[in-house]
């Protein structure tokens, strides 16, 4: 704020010893104390209160961009809805052309023929693999837990079988 070195303060020191008096002198002081308190306060107020100001145009010109930019593309789709639906009513209005919407019968080979290929496919989709295929090329017909499994492949003493499944 104000340039102030140790000599220029030292000097003002003397000065006010010399004018004011040593009785008045701390008095003087504390004055001058919260006096520049106070200004260093109200400087710092303002200078927020301008940061604060030129912050709120910024936002209010970035706002504004924003509505420009909204309403822009707010007016696009407005156009683009505007001219898919002139052509949707265009074509519902208009009659299609002869050759667009026809199309030859099928003849009976063709329907035999998509029969066939229907019912091959729906055959291979639903049937089921015997269960004497799946034991001969030893595929899994149970889900079977891993204490099972060493259950049943577990050697059995040659006496009588055990009472429980954990004996």
């Amino acid at each position: 704020m104000i340039d102030l070195g140790l000599t220029k303060i030292a000097l003002i020191g003397v000065v006010a010893l010399i004018v004011i008096g040593p009785e008045k002198l701390p008095k003087v002081a504390r004055t001058l104390g919260t006096l520049y308190g106070r200004a260093q306060r109200y400087i710092s107020q303002v200078k927020s209160e301008v940061s604060r100001e030129m912050e709120m145009e910024e936002l209010r010109a970035m706002h504004k961009e924003v509505q420009e930019a909204a309403q822009d593309v707010g007016n696009s789709i407005a156009s683009h809805l505007n001219q898919t639906g002139q052509m949707i009513e265009s074509a519902w209005q208009d009659p299609p052309a002869p050759s667009t919407y026809w199309t030859p019968t099928p003849t009976n080979e063709q329907i035999a023929a998509r029969a066939k290929t229907f019912k091959r496919r729906k055959l291979q989709r639903t049937s089921n693999v015997p269960g004497w295929y799946k034991q001969r090329n030893k595929v899994k017909m149970h889900v079977m837990s891993g204490a099972a499994r060493v259950a049943l492949h577990r050697p059995r003493p040659q006496g009588k079988a055990p009472a429980s499944f954990y004996g």
